[in-house]
């Protein structure tokens, strides 16, 4: 039985797909195949059930995927402490995030992170959070970046910001002309929403109290995967949609003019980096909270922790 061994077999339970998992391991698949086959050999029982695809874990290898698992984040945290010690800043950091963070978040502080910690190799994915908790309790992500609480007893949350809440509007819509919004002026017919999966959609209809209303309307038979399609949709129809706070640094000056607030006390989204419980990885991400929280616009770092809209 080796390390490589047990990272394979648990490669092949994330992916489920002998070709993904080997490529995840960077090897081919007949070595892949070729080395989970002789752990099998070795410990006398059928891990995996090759007949069906995608392909499946056994009962017997259930258990053993648990105990590759431990065994693999002890040896990560041995040579985490060794690094520690000799005072060594290197490795790989494999990180989640959000869709509706990725695009605003990652440019403020990837270029300032690798130029400064050219040893750590920084892996991003950007996944929907149900798919990022999955892949964090697996072992396939250190770290998560999204919109939290998540009131999961298995991942620890520790809170990045807070981003404000609000709505672009349509020149054509009758909100236009409006100083402040309130919830009660949206009009669930004229509201564009994210699919299906996104956690922003979730708090949109439950800011909006929209599960409570019967929708109708062919707006909500089209729903986007994501907010610059949001924004495109509400330009060219009398709509509204609601964007988080990063998302508004990059719009336009004419476009800032269909930019309107809530009143106090405004809605607010938590943002957090997420780990395991027992995750390995901590000088790593330390650094990426470091180097995160240093590159936030001023105005994100204000934001107090007052109206948070549930998930």
């Amino acid at each position: 039985m080796t390390f490589t061994q047990l990272e394979y077999i648990i490669s092949l339970n994330i992916h489920k797909q002998f070709s993904l998992a080997a490529e995840k391991c960077y090897v081919t698949q007949p070595t892949l195949s070729m080395q989970i086959q002789k752990l099998e050999d070795e410990l006398g029982v059928k891990i995996f059930d090759r007949t069906k695809q995608p392909v499946t874990v056994t009962q017997a290898g259930q258990e053993v995927i648990a105990y590759a698992r431990k065994i693999i984040a002890e040896r990560d945290e041995l040579l985490q402490s060794i690094s520690d010690k000799k005072d060594i800043v290197n490795g790989e950091l494999r990180v989640g995030i959000i869709p509706t963070l990725a695009p605003y978040l990652l440019p403020l502080f990837i270029p300032l992170f690798t130029k400064k910690y050219p040893k750590i190799k920084l892996v991003v994915n950007e996944v929907t959070t149900d798919l990022l908790v999955r892949d964090l309790k697996e072992g396939a992500l250190d770290a998560g970046i999204l919109v939290t609480p998540l009131y999961d007893k298995g991942i620890r949350e520790n809170v990045l910001f807070y981003e404000e809440l609000m709505v672009y509007t349509s020149k054509k819509s009758d909100l236009i002309g409006k100083e402040y919004i309130l919830s009660k002026d949206i009009n669930p017919d004229k509201l564009w929403l994210l699919e299906e999966g996104h956690c922003f959609r979730s708090q949109v209809m439950n800011f909006c109290e929209l599960r409570k209303n019967s929708l109708h309307g062919s707006l909500f038979e089209y729903e986007a995967g994501s907010l610059e399609t949001l924004i495109r949709l509400v330009d060219v129809t009398d709509g509204v949609t609601f964007l988080p706070e990063l998302a508004t640094l990059n719009l336009g000056v004419k476009q800032l003019r269909q930019l309107k607030l809530f009143k106090a006390p405004k809605p607010m989204r938590e943002v957090s980096l997420v780990t395991n419980t027992d995750f390995v990885k901590k000088k790593l991400v330390n650094l990426l909270k470091h180097e995160l929280l240093q590159s936030l616009p001023e105005k994100i770092k204000e934001n107090k922790s007052k109206n948070i809209v549930a998930i």
